[in-house]
């Protein structure tokens, strides 16, 4: 069979997702004044009279996004809302309504199901979110789960990928790395299994890693913190791709430079033993894993002692003039390039 380049045609694969995205979307008009924001931020953001009204939509395929080798199906249904609530929190906004589509073989029995939507349920209950429609169809081979998430802030107070500026402080939120770590020991423990299997994993001592893998947590508590500290961030994004991914989504959005310093990132002690392990340096499972979905912001400097006792966030560089570029100064007293190195589905599809 001819592959794309056999036909004069051009492989997706070479742009990768982002490259796609900017391919697919270049000279898109808006029709409407209430559209705020459009593609190349978290969130669109919708006018709507004093409020604005925030929607994000997330797809997640079997196969590509999860495996069910290891994936309880509850856990699933969770991270599938979670990861969608995390764009709305990035947005400096509140989730109100999801909508749940998904497309699924005839493999799947009710059961299946009925647990699937159980984690659904257990992720709206606890983020106080209503589901409130959406779609089901039938798939001719495997799981397919789409999630649109609705939220709401006052137009003020909704904050984008652009507004960082030079000398702005950068910050994050937990700790990063855990869920890549977390994937590593499911996909050892899945070929394992393929191995022998009559074998019982024990993976009591990777509980940390795994559950930021299979159940992440989006952080409403940083958004609230941050409001009661009576700081907006300049600018902000959830760690979905990597924290260096993220940095220099802010910085093209924002037309900067940034320098983090890799002493300042925070690293889980159980992260770090599972990197080693694998024979991986943490600071790279934290700049190029993914699917952390903790908080990255920058503030003016001016807003520094408002949130510097707070434990959950860290700082870790600042945002720099353009032409200075992306750096990280490593614990050894270098400065090398910051590059994004994350999963890329389209790539590695």
């Amino acid at each position: 069979m001819k592959n794309n380049n056999d036909k004069g045609l051009t492989d997706i694969a070479s742009l990768g997702e982002f490259g796609l995205i900017d391919h697919l979307t270049r000279g898109i008009k808006h029709h409407h004044p209430e559209t705020l924001m459009g593609v190349g931020d978290d969130a669109a953001v919708i006018d709507n009279g004093p409020l604005a009204t925030i929607i994000t939509k997330d797809l997640l395929v079997e196969g590509v996004h999860f495996d069910m080798v290891y994936t309880p199906l509850k856990h699933l249904g969770y991270k599938a809302v979670a990861v969608n609530l995390s764009d709305i929190y990035a947005m400096n906004a509140r989730p109100r309504q999801i909508l749940a589509g998904i497309a699924v073989s005839r493999r799947y029995s009710l059961e299946a199901l009925e647990e699937l939507y159980a984690g659904i349920r257990l992720a709206c209950d606890k983020y106080n979110v209503d589901l409130v429609g959406g779609d089901t169809t039938t798939s001719k081979a495997g799981l397919f789960i789409s999630i649109t998430a609705v939220g709401q802030a006052e137009k003020e107070q909704v904050v984008y990928r652009s507004g960082a500026r030079p000398n702005d402080l950068i910050f994050v939120s937990g700790d990063l790395g855990g869920a890549y770590c977390g994937q590593l020991v499911l996909q050892r423990e899945k070929q394992a299994y393929r191995a022998n299997p009559d074998t019982q994993p024990d993976i009591s001592s990777y509980s940390y890693v795994i559950e930021r893998q299979l159940k992440p947590e989006p952080r409403r508590d940083i958004i609230e913190l941050l409001h009661e500290a009576g700081v907006r961030p300049t600018s902000m994004i959830d760690i979905s791709d990597g924290l260096a991914s993220e940095i220099l989504h802010i910085c093209k959005n924002s037309g900067t430079g940034a320098t983090i310093y890799e002493e300042k990132i925070p690293l889980d002690r159980r992260m770090a033993q599972t990197a080693h392990e694998f024979n991986i340096d943490p600071t790279t499972c934290a700049l190029s894993g993914g699917e952390d979905y903790e908080l990255l912001f920058t503030i003016s400097q001016s807003d520094y002692d408002k949130i510097k006792d707070i434990s959950s966030v860290h700082p870790i560089g600042h945002i720099t003039e353009a032409e200075q570029g992306h750096n990280l100064f490593t614990s050894s007293g270098q400065l090398v390039k910051l590059t994004a190195q994350g999963w890329d589905p389209i790539k590695a599809g």
